[in-house]
This record gives structure tokens, sequence and C-alpha cells, in this order.
């Protein structure tokens, strides 16, 4: 019978029962002389959801803005006054995901280094100048050099907040923020189409065209915003300004209650780096995030162009866009939800996978608008609410807090790299039908449901082992087992076995 993800095994809580008269053994208890008898924790879930998730959301629903709404700009003539043809074109967003995934990782390590409120305020000013500057090129050497400053500023949000997030949040809980947080992506689909149509009104102020007014509104918008995250954006739990000491001390207890024992700190050691270089998980986890994470883009980038060639001019073409948006970001919220509550992830991806490979075959196939736009709201299916569904499910599976901000940065980069593949795919001569870059993402969608399924196989096979005792620790100066203790280790508490294994421990419990 499999236990609840996190829940120790019989054999482990028969030893911690065993030697719970011995201090030695005991898990220390965090801020031990911290008086919490007055902490409603419902009421303290609440107060740091309010606090952190909708400004985080804003935050992202800006990236995600900035960083496709030159797909709105596009059929406002960008292309003909800069006088780019296609395949520049194609290279002017390729060239984004290269910076963009380049600089996730050292950015989740800085910002563990860091505070949040600097790291993630700095660099959302940044970008914010690039996307401002943006609206100021006039060659094709301008807008290049732009899109690569751009992905180098916006690189560390993402994998920051998703990690950032997962420090907040019990596993059983990370599911629906992330979720929440990501469906900024969504609303900024169909908001990006509505200011796109409105600003387009502004074509000729100033001597600027529509398409460049896109870009300095935009931008502008970033950099006001992220000045103000100076003073909104919160640090990590146990220094967080807007708790007191008792709510703080609560929040790290019913973390390290949930197995994840470095949320009191940890000191930064090349061992955690290598720790995540080295699990098996991380690599699976390139590859289902990918399965995902290239159809977004895809999908996000080309969007106003494929329902453009359907028959539809640039203003109706941006304006039915905001319906399947806002489609997506129900089923991302929903899906979030019940995976929180029924656990499961991985099954829900196979799911919605499955959904969205049948609205790609559909795209494939068909030859009538009214079908193809129907077909579209079934690929939602398989992008938007996967992709915080992985990010959530990798989370849950690593345990050490720079091991988890490698890992998912690791995890993030790879797929956004793959964002390189969905920049070259739909091309102009394939209009209005694309099947090559139809055919392209539904091969990427394949990859997303091969390695579920292979993650979902060892994560299972490696959860009867711990129960069956196999990955059972030595504990305590007087028992000598050799055999066990040179496969598994030896500690003098449980709580340096928890410290030194993360997610290694025997007695944890991986999310399937």
């Amino acid at each position: 019978m499999s236990s609840k993800p996190g829940s120790p095994t019989p054999s482990i809580r028969e030893k911690e029962d065993s030697v719970q008269t011995e201090d030695v053994h005991k898990v220390p208890l965090y801020n031990p002389d911290c008086d919490v008898s007055g902490v409603d924790e419902r009421k303290l879930l609440r107060k740091i959801d309010w606090r952190l998730i909708p400004w985080l959301s804003l935050l992202y629903l800006l990236s995600f803005l900035d960083r496709t709404s030159i797909g709105n700009a596009r059929l406002y003539h960008m292309q003909d006054d800069l006088h780019i043809n296609d395949q520049q074109y194609l290279l002017s967003l390729t060239i984004f995901f290269f910076s963009y995934a380049v600089f996730e990782v050292p950015s989740n390590v800085f910002l563990k280094r860091l505070r949040p409120s600097i790291w993630l305020s700095l660099l959302m000013l940044l970008w914010g100048i690039m996307m401002t500057v943006q609206g100021l090129v006039h060659n094709y050497g301008g807008l290049l050099g732009m899109r690569w400053m751009l992905g180098v500023m916006e690189a560390g949000l993402f994998p920051g907040v998703n990690y950032y997030l997962s420090c907040w949040y019990k596993r059983s809980e990370f599911g629906i923020r992330a979720a929440l947080f990501f469906s900024a992506a969504t609303v900024s689909g169909a908001f990006g189409g509505l200011l796109a149509a409105a600003i387009s009104n502004m074509d000729g102020i100033g001597g600027k065209p529509a398409w460049a007014w896109i870009f300095i509104i935009e931008g502008l918008a970033t950099v006001v915003v992220g000045f103000f995250s100076f003073y909104v954006i919160q640090d990590f739990p146990d220094t967080a300004k807007f708790l007191n000491e008792a709510e703080r001390t609560v929040v790290i207890r019913r973390l390290q209650g949930d197995d994840q024992f470095s949320a009191a700190g940890e000191k930064l050691r090349w061992k955690y780096i290598f720790q995540s270089l080295l699990d098996w998980k991380t690599w699976v986890g390139m590859v289902v995030y990918t399965g995902c994470d290239m159809p977004l883009y895809a999908f996000s980038l080309f969007l106003p162009s494929i329902i453009n060639q359907l028959g539809f001019k640039a203003t109706p073409a941006n304006l039915l866009t905001v319906p399947v948006y806002a489609f997506a970001c129900m089923i991302t919220c929903l899906v979030g939800y019940l995976a929180d509550r029924f656990g499961h992830r991985g099954y829900f991806s196979l799911c919605f996978l499955t959904i969205g490979a049948a609205g790609y075959i559909i795209l494939i196939a068909s030859r009538n608008a009214a079908l193809s736009y129907f077909a579209v709201y079934m690929a939602t299916c398989g992008i938007y609410p996967v992709v915080p569904n992985t990010i959530a499910w990798v989370s849950n599976n690593v345990e050490g807090s720079y091991k988890r901000s490698v890992t998912l940065a690791m995890v993030i980069s790879f797929g956004n790299i793959n964002g390189a593949v969905s920049s070259n795919v739909y091309r102009a001569r394939d209009a209005p039908w694309y099947p090559l870059g139809h055919g392209l993402v539904l091969m990427y969608i394949g990859f997303g449901l091969v390695s579920t399924t292979v993650m979902l196989f060892f994560l299972k096979r490696e959860n009867r082992r711990r129960e069956r005792g196999d990955r059972d620790e030595v504990i305590g100066e007087g028992v000598e087992d050799e055999i066990k203790a040179k496969k598994n280790g030896k500690y003098a508490t449980i709580s340096d076995a928890k410290r030194d294994k993360g997610d290694s421990w025997s007695g944890y419990r991986y999310t399937l």
C-alpha cells in the first residue's frame, strides 16, 4: 500500500518513536522558545497568499506580455518599417530564447544568495528599459540586440518566482499557487490582444508607428511596476517583514513537517549543486517540461498570426485571441486546484497532454476555419495547465533549497531553449494552415507524454523500494550494520540524515 507523499514509512516512524526519549535522536524544533499558540494557520496562509500571489502574478503578466507582444506588433507593419524579411523576423524571436535560457540557472543561485525584493525588482526595471528601447529601433540589428538583452533581463523571473513560492508553501499547497501565478500568462495573452488593439490608435503620434508604441507603452509600465516592487516583494519566510516572529516560526515549522528540511536556511555548498546535476529527476524533468514549454511559446507567439491567416484582419485577429486565453486561464487554475487536492500530478499531465495532442491533430487535418478555431481551445489544454503542474511536480520531488533552485532553473531553462525551435516552425510560406508548425508542436507533446510516463514509472519504483526498507539508513552510534551503513549511510540522528540526503532520505516519499 502506497503512503501519502511526504509521510514517513512505518519503519522510520518506529525508529523515531523508539528514540523519542533520547535528545540526540530528536529532530530539532525550529525556534523552540517561541510561543505560536496564538497563530491561526488558515488565516496565516491567506495572509501570505494576499501578500505574494497578486503582485508576483502581475510581474509575470508583464513579463510574458513583453516577450510575446512582438507577435501583436507584427500585425501592424513592423516588418515593413524595419525592412526585415520573414527569416529575419523568426531569428529575432529565436535569439531571445538563447539568452533567456543561459542566464536562468545563475539567476536562481543569485536569488537565493541575495534578497528577492532586490534581485527580482532589479531584473524587472532592466527588462522594462530594454522593452521600451525596443520601440525605438530602426533596423534589424537594433531589434536583434534588444531581443537578446530582453532575454537576459527576463531570465530570472519565472524560475526565480517558482522557486521562491516553493519556499513558502507545503508540497500539497504549491500547485494551485503556481497555477494562479502562471495564469498571468494566459491573462497576458488576452490582455495583450486588447492592449495592442487599443495602442494601435496611437499610430503616427510623435512620428512613431503603432507597433513602436506597443513596445514603448508596455515597457514604461514595466519600469513603473519594477520600481514599486522594491517595496512590495517580500523576502524568504525567516526574514519576511510582514510576519511577526510567531508567524515566521509557524511557516518554517509547517514546511519542515512537510519534509522541507532546509526551510530554516541552508548554506551554499557545491555539494548541493552537484546533487541536482547528478539527479535523474532533473534530466527527465527537463524533457517533461519541454513537452509543454515549446508548444507554449509556439502557441503564444503565433496565435494572432494563425487567426489572421484564417481570414481575420489585424485587430479582429487580436480580439479573437481573448476568449482562447480566458479559457486557458480557467482550465489552468482548475487543474492546479484538483492536482493539489487529489495529488497524482503526473496523471493530470498525461490526461491534458492527450487532449492537447488531439487538438493539434485536428489543426493538422482541418481545412475549415471554424473547426481550426475550436481545435485551438483543445490545444490550450495540453499546454497551459501542464506548465505549472510540471513545475509543481518537479518542485515537490526535490528537497534542499539550493538543490531545488538549481533543478527548477535547469528544467525551465531547457524548456525555454526549445522555445527557439518554436520561433522558426511557423513559416509564412506555410500559411494559412501551418502543417509543419502544428506537426512539430505535436511531436513535442509526444515527448511530454513519453517522459511523463517514464518519470511516473521510476518514482513509483523508488517509493516501493523505500517502503520495503531498501533505502533505510543506520541511525545511532550504538547500531552496527556495516552493509546497510555502506549502502545507505550511517548518521547520529534522523535529523542529520534528512539534512544530508534531502529527498534521498529513506522516509521521503515522492509525489506521483
